[in-house]
């Protein structure tokens, strides 16, 4: 059975973990900063030397195509993101994109050639640590998010996207929207402990759950900390304090499958020696099921309104961002699972807790993804880590599920 080089991948992985290196031992490449242009180069170079042609479309997606022995057909994409968070990981979304390349490599090794294109793609803007919302070059390909409202997304510094894509170099000519996938996969670590913690060697994903982002402002009066008797306060923080408390015990009642995060906290004008007057808070909230997500809103704005009547102040609550429930191709998660059987991995079904460019491509064409564990767990975090072996199965069950996909013509002897 073919398999890909394991120690060829993690040394891949080890080069580009260079790239934006932190001294702790983690990366930071930001969306389109000087770290992501390197990464977006070496990888674009890898690509050319496995004798892909690259291109870049729009809003900065990079494609490398092998060719298939029928061009006429819609490639089978491969992809996921080099972007990082701030303090990120080694293996968050890099790791699915250099899978992606390292199974070119082996096709390439064993003379195989496929009936349709495969395509290797690295996202945009994928983490959202840079311009928001997540997701953003998969949005547009997809249809999901136009261009041009794409493109005048700004950074906290208001620098626009298109601003960012022409200082990087990578705004590209090919068109981002109307182009036609066969199928698309991707393969990620789980950046959650239920695999490792099962002992479980591969994660087949069945779907995506409901994500929704709000934004919540607390409006009361800003005063003197020293001459303003509790009693006649009307103190943003401390409802707001008391709004966190509420949401963790409401978050209960949906256990164990509901998540309930206060992400950023922010005090307008703030001093040590002043009553917060505003405060500005987001909620990520998430299930797998939309019915029991809307509920878990209404019981939030429910405790949003009672403390802040009960503490006068105003309160605002707007949504910023909502994905739902998204189920994978049953025919796709089938290819993932018999290669999982072929390669006698262990493995159990599982829903993605965190958002990935693949969701954004269920909508649009035939996806799934392979999860592999991640040490402790850990993701969005410097310590993030992954097993080799772990990497390497990843990486052999990538590769066939998309071999049975793109479908095996003919195998020759390397160099003919």
């Amino acid at each position: 059975m073919l398999q890909v080089n394991g120690e060829r991948l993690w040394a891949s992985l080890m080069e580009m973990a260079q790239v934006g290196a932190t001294a702790r031992g983690g990366v930071r490449r930001l969306a389109l900063t000087d770290e992501d242009r390197r990464s977006r180069d070496l990888f674009s170079h890898w690509c050319r030397d496995a004798g892909m042609s690259v291109s870049v479309d729009q809003v900065g997606n990079v494609f490398a195509r092998r060719a298939g022995l029928d061009a006429e057909q819609a490639p089978v994409l491969i992809g996921s993101h080099l972007d990082t968070q701030p303090e990120g990981g080694r293996f968050d979304g890099v790791y699915g994109v250099l899978a992606g390349l390292e199974l070119v490599r082996a096709l390439n090794d064993a003379g195989v050639t496929t009936r349709k294109p495969i395509d290797i793609v690295s996202w945009t803007n994928e983490e959202g640590a840079r311009f928001t919302p997540a997701m953003l070059g998969s949005a547009v390909f997809t249809g999901a998010t136009p261009l041009a409202e794409a493109l005048a997304k700004s950074d906290v510094q208001g620098i626009t996207l298109a601003d960012a894509l022409d200082s990087s170099g990578y705004r590209g000519m090919r068109a981002a929207t109307g182009n036609t996938v066969d199928a698309y996969f991707e393969v990620h670590i789980e950046q959650g402990p239920v695999l490792e913690n099962n002992g479980t060697t591969i994660g087949v994903v069945t779907g995506g759950q409901a994500i929704r982002w709000l934004d919540v402002t607390l409006t009361g009066v800003a005063a003197h900390a020293g001459t303003t008797p509790m009693r006649y306060r009307k103190d943003a923080f401390f409802a707001c304090a008391q709004i966190a408390a509420e949401l963790e015990q409401i978050v209960e009642q949906y256990a164990p499958r509901g998540l309930i995060t206060i992400g950023q906290v922010d005090i307008p004008n703030s001093s040590r020696n002043t009553i917060a007057g505003q405060i500005a808070f987001t909620v990520d909230l998430r299930h797998p099921d939309d019915a029991q997500l809307d509920a878990m809103e209404r019981d939030l704005r429910g405790a949003c309104a009672r403390v802040a009547q009960a503490r006068g102040v105003n309160l605002q609550v707007s949504t910023y961002w909502s994905s739902p429930a998204t189920p994978f191709d049953p025919v796709c998660v089938a290819l993932v699972a018999q290669a999982v059987e072929a390669l006698g991995y262990s493995h159990e079904r599982i829903v993605s807790g965190a958002g990935h460019d693949a969701i954004h491509l269920a909508r649009h064409c035939p996806s799934a993804m392979v999860f592999i564990p991640c040490v402790d767990g850990l993701s969005h975090n410097e310590a993030e880590d992954a097993l080799p072996d772990d990497v390497t199965r990843g990486a052999n069950v990538l590769l066939g599920a998309v071999l049975a996909r793109a479908g095996l013509i003919g195998r020759s002897s390397p160099g003919e």
